[in-house]
């Protein structure tokens, strides 16, 4: 039965904690066959520390949800609030899209998305978080509907995004969908 302690500085809201917690537990079991009942993690807060010759006092700022972070994103595409969802962007944005087309901006999915639909809406399934290193990854997946450049109606069309976030902004996005399949159906 594992039992983990994380030591904290004063100032992190409940919920920060409340995430560490989870996420620590599930890293334990993802190591450890042990059953959820049989993992503890708890917190201890210390009201100062010291660590190469300096005092501290109070942690650093909490990383945002990034599952969040990615439905706002993708809330705002789907708004076609262009510069709402810019904002999430990282400077050095890029995505790869269906086929191998690699983009960077907006724009530049805007015009790729021209030649294949008129109109597109995503209905989602689920939200998953991984995390390897500095980025969280999302991963969203569900069903596309919309309208086919020839005026048809489609619907139940599977997609899976993968997003990288990295501190507060979307670093790369990675779409896979079966948009083709039925478009030549």
């Amino acid at each position: 039965m594992p039992v983990v302690s994380i030591t904290l500085l004063p100032g992190y809201a409940s919920e920060t904690q409340h995430r560490m917690v989870n996420r620590v537990a599930q890293a334990v079991r993802s190591v450890i066959d042990t059953p959820e009942a049989g993992t503890t993690v708890f917190v201890n807060e210390v009201s100062t520390y010291r660590r190469d010759g300096k005092v501290f006092s109070g942690g650093r700022a909490a990383h945002p949800v990034a599952s969040e972070v990615v439905q706002s994103f993708l809330h705002a595409m789907q708004e076609r609030d262009m510069d709402l969802a810019q904002s999430f962007l990282h400077p050095d944005f890029a995505m790869c899209f269906p086929g191998g087309a690699h983009m960077h901006t907006l724009p530049e999915l805007i015009s790729w998305a021209q030649q294949r639909y008129s109109t597109i809406r995503k209905d989602y399934a689920k939200f998953e978080e991984s995390w390897q290193g500095d980025a969280t990854v999302v991963f969203c997946h569900g069903t596309l509907q919309g309208t086919w450049l020839n005026g048809k109606t489609f619907e139940d069309i599977r997609f899976i995004d993968r997003i990288e976030v990295r501190g507060r902004l979307i670093a790369r996005q990675d779409v896979w969908n079966d948009l083709a399949e039925h478009r030549q159906a």
